[in-house]
């Protein structure tokens, strides 16, 4: 027999024929010829085995499979030869080398077969038993298998007979034996050995499990092929480890490195709490809620350790294979009810995993506790739970839930194990992202304290702002805004920009908005405001000392060293608008018929240096004109200079509509295409005027009598004003101011009259003697006159002018006048 002839599992060695015991097989496989030799080989005499199935012989299981193999492959060839263990009649095994040939005997007619067989330990050269290997490879702790060239099962080991019964597999072939998909791995991989004799190593399949289709294992597959002494390929071996521990490692690894990638992408928490369900479901869990306490949501500070109470609690993100969450029964950001002997509570409580590997529903408190989750447990198949708590720094945040139906099977330990690794890092995110949600509230609170809640420009102005800062996740930049009523009906407007982003260019903005606010009070002009405001940034930066370079005053010393600021002080009386600006951008102006003009305003040197005067100028403006202030944040970008961006802030204020709120909403779109990369305000502020009809002047002269005279053409404009109800107080207050400017100051002498929101009367002199209140004492004959006046009128004053100095009064008008 040629070695290409030889099936798999025949060694292609011939018998020595001189001690070797013969026997006939008929075309069945019965034996119809017994010879004494055999008798002495295998002790059974002729009678007890002539007539009989050849196979009854055979010692192991399986041999019968590989016995109809080789009877097919004889009838295809000229024979075969091998090793064969067989049954002795006492009960031993023997193993025999055989050869089977045809029987070539025309007398005969009928196919029969010559069977010579020899005890294998008498063979030339000896050889590895049969029998002692197939115990060692029956039992190996790794599936084998060997196929025929025909890619049919000749023999398998208990390995693999555990996994498929013995009699679904010999004589079959693979594509009657395994699963599809795996069958036509198998036969792509076997028939490549078969053609190149190349092994194949360490292929890796997935296969349910026959006890439990819903149940998963990992396998590794090597493919070697089988070849006889002489040459040529007999037939295919392959041999298959069970993986699964590695898979289900490589996989819980994979899971907590897509994890690491996945979780706390964003400083969120209700984000980052939905990034933990969406990564647990389905590698770990079929539905996982995420609940932590509304506290946390709130960016507040937990009390450190379990939480030994009821806490209200929210749902902060859930997952589920079915889509839309149907077991949930509640929407994220809902509250989530949890009695105190509820599982989460105990959970919460003692700060420690509580798992029920196997629900089960007669006595489970997840079942007992809250009828309609036990309907939900029921209704969708969770067979095993399992709750986390979510701690991070000694503090428990809340807690996670995780369900599992049959497809996954009961949590293990080392899935807890896995889903306490996932939840804790998320929980040092969600940790996080609270911590950032409490720095970033208190920024945006002081925020808000720092700019004006409301901005009103009275009678003179209609304003509106924007505001964009640039640190978009805290919220608060360096640039301010403010409005600010001052005497005489006058507004100012304010717009400022500090170096940097973030808290401590916050923190310097509102330091200089409340020194502009107080220097303003004082009814300083624009270049002498800027002055002084000059002045006390200097201070303050040596309050802080020279800056250090990486240290923490060189910061603060930056951010105050790089301010700029714009004041202007509008009149509605003259319709004319004082400005100054240290180191800011001018304003734009849009007059009435849409021209758009950007005045020639001195720029002056930025706030802190202290090296150059400022300088105002004064503009009349028609009635209607638009103010816009801005900062430098909303033209300028980093791939766009400073031209283009004026170029685009004209034309949007040249073509936009008659409504503020519309004009900055075009500025804007056409400005600010991105988030700004430095912190951007705009201001716009239309101009209104007084008519005649609200404002009333007269010139005094500076003899006393004319006292009375003042007193009487207050008094007459009052009625003409429809105001007897201050008629009384105000003929007072002009009567003391009146009195005060002739005494005190030096002519002319002129009263006016304002009516809007409030009364306001002023008295113009030519003196520059500032007039304070007294206590004067009871048997002084004088010296009260402005103490009676703070007590009559809602607030007073004096601002100095280029010529004297202006003593003014504001009463609250009526509700009825």
């Amino acid at each position: 027999m040629t070695s290409e002839n030889a099936p798999p599992g025949g060694s292609g060695r011939a018998c020595d024929i001189a001690k070797a015991a013969t026997a006939e097989l008929d075309a069945q496989g019965r034996v119809v010829s017994w010879t004494r030799a055999a008798e002495w080989l295998l002790g059974y005499r002729a009678e007890e085995v002539l007539g009989r199935p050849a196979t009854q012989l055979l010692a192991l299981p399986g041999d019968v499979a590989r016995a109809a193999a080789v009877a097919r492959w004889c009838r295809a060839g000229d024979g075969w030869g091998g090793s064969v263990a067989v049954r002795h009649r006492d009960g031993r095994d023997v193993q025999l080398a055989v050869q089977v040939t045809a029987v070539l005997d025309g007398a005969v007619g009928a196919e029969r077969w010559s069977v010579l067989a020899l005890e294998e330990w008498r063979l030339p050269g000896g050889g590895v038993n049969q029998l002692m290997l197939e115990p060692f490879l029956a039992h190996a702790p790794v599936g084998m298998a060997v196929l025929d060239t025909d890619l049919r099962y000749v023999w398998v080991n208990d390995v693999l007979e555990r996994l498929i019964p013995l009699d679904r597999r010999l004589g079959r072939t693979v594509d009657e034996v395994l699963p599809r998909l795996e069958a036509e791995a198998f036969d792509t991989r076997m028939r490549r050995v078969l053609r190149t004799g190349a092994p194949v190593m360490d292929y890796e399949f997935r296969s349910p499990t026959y006890a439990d289709p819903n149940q998963e294992r990992a396998y590794s597959a090597s493919f070697f092929g089988l070849t006889a002494p002489q040459g040529g390929r007999i037939g295919i071996w392959y041999m298959v480890i069970d993986v699964t521990e590695r898979w289900r490692a490589q996989e819980r690894l994979a899971l907590l490195n897509d994890a690491s990638a996945r979780i706390g992408s964003t400083l969120d928490v209700t984000r980052t709490a939905q990034e933990l369900a969406d990564v647990a479901v389905p590698a770990l869990a079929d539905f996982v809620a995420v609940d932590l306490l509304d506290s946390v949501l709130r960016g507040e500070e937990p009390v450190p350790g379990p939480v030994d109470s009821t806490p209200t609690m929210r749902r902060s993100g859930q997952q589920s294979v079915n889509e839309g969450c149907p077991e949930a029964g509640l929407a994220v950001g809902e509250d989530v009810q949890r009695s105190p002997s509820s599982p989460i509570a105990h959970c919460l409580l003692a700060g420690e995993s509580l798992v029920e590997p196997v629900l089960d529903f007669a006595t489970s408190t997840w079942v007992t506790e809250d009828p309609v989750r036990a309907a939900v447990l029921r209704r969708f198949g969770f067979r095993s739970v399992m709750v986390a708590p979510v701690q991070a720094r000694g503090i428990t945040l809340g807690a996670a839930s995780f369900f599992r139906t049959r497809r996954l099977g009961p949590f293990t330990p080392d899935d807890v194990q896995l889903a306490e690794e996932l939840v804790a890092r998320a929980a040092v995110c969600v940790d996080n992202a609270r911590r950032f949600t409490r720095e970033r509230t208190a920024a945006r609170m002081m925020q808000q304290n720092l700019l004006p809640h409301e901005l009103s420009g009275g009678a003179a102005l209609e304003v509106a702002s924007w505001y964009f800062p640039a640190d978009a996740p805290s919220g608060v930049g360096g640039d301010w805004f403010d409005v600010i009523p001052l005497s005489g009906a006058r507004v100012a407007l304010v717009v400022g920009d500090v170096v940097g982003h973030g808290i401590n260019a916050a923190a310097t903005m509102g330091r200089l908005r409340t020194a502009v606010r107080t220097l303003a009070n004082l009814d300083l002009p624009p270049d002498e405001l800027l002055a002084r405001l000059d002045d006390l940034v200097i201070g303050l930066v040596k309050t802080h000392g020279e800056p250090v370079a990486g240290s923490e005053n060189a910061g603060v010393a930056a951010t105050f060293m790089g301010a700029t600021c714009l004041y202007a002080v509008y009149d509605p009386v003259s319709r004319r608008c004082s400005m100054a600006r240290a180191g800011h951008l001018p304003p734009a102006i849009v007059g009435p018929d849409g021209a758009v003009d950007l005045p020639d305003l001195p720029a002056g040197p930025p706030l802190g240096l202290g090296s150059l005067p400022f300088e105002a100028v004064e503009l009349e403006l028609a009635e209607g004109s638009l103010l816009a202030l801005y900062t430098n944040g909303l033209i300028e970008t980093c791939d766009r200079d400073i031209g283009v961006g004026l170029a685009r802030l004209t034309h949007a204020l040249a073509v936009s509509g008659p409504v503020l709120t519309d004009i900055g909403g075009s500025v804007v779109e056409a400005l600010l295409t991105g988030p700004p990369s430095d912190d951007a305000a705009l201001l716009l502020a239309r101009t209104r005027a007084l008519d005649a009809q609200q404002v009333a002047s007269w010139e005094l002269s500076t003899d006393p009598a004319v006292v009375g005279c003042a007193r009487v053409l207050a008094g007459r404009q009052l009625t003409e004003w429809g105001m007897d109800d201050l008629l009384f107080t105000t003929e007072l207050v002009v009567s003391e101011l009146v009195t005060n400017a002739i005494r005190h100051g030096t002519g002319p002498i002129t009263l006016r009259l304002i009516r809007q929101d409030a009364l306001i009367c002023e008295v113009f002199d030519a003196g520059s003697t500032a007039p304070h209140l007294r206590h004067a004492r009871t048997t002084d004959e004088g010296g009260r006159g402005l103490f009676i006046v703070a007590q009559l009128t809602r607030r007073w004053g004096t601002r100095y002018t280029p010529t004297g100095k202006i003593i003014w009064t504001e009463q609250e008008v009526p509700a009825m006048a």
